[in-house]
């Protein structure tokens, strides 16, 4: 595993074809783990990639935002997203925000 990031005690680092956060994410560090994520997506990436949130235990909609930050970049750089993990609190938040079935099948909803 290579660090890519750490502060205010968030952890990106890249795993194999994947990132993985650990850490709760907030405002004060949210932009700075997108940005490090989207230039390793941009940058480093093959063209399968994973994202591997399950480090993350405060539900929050700015842990969302990084992952569709992301998602984004996989669409616009036509990268097929493997497979994404969440931690459970960030799963609950994930279905009462509908986004459960992006979370299960990254490949198809980013696709059609």
């Amino acid at each position: 595993m290579s660090q890519l990031l750490q502060h205010d005690g968030v952890t990106l680092s890249q795993s194999g074809e994947g990132l993985v956060v650990e850490g709760d994410l907030t405002m004060n560090v949210a932009a700075n783990v997108a940005a490090a994520g989207t230039q390793w997506l941009e940058n480093e990436a093959t063209s399968r990639v994973a994202f591997d949130f399950t480090g993350v235990q405060m539900a929050s909609s700015v842990a969302i935002s990084v992952l569709l930050e992301w998602l984004r970049t996989c669409r616009e750089r036509e990268l097929e997203v493997e497979r994404i993990t969440l931690s459970a609190p960030l799963m609950r938040l994930a279905v009462l925000a509908e986004l459960d079935e992006l979370i299960a099948h990254p490949h198809h909803a980013l696709t059609a």
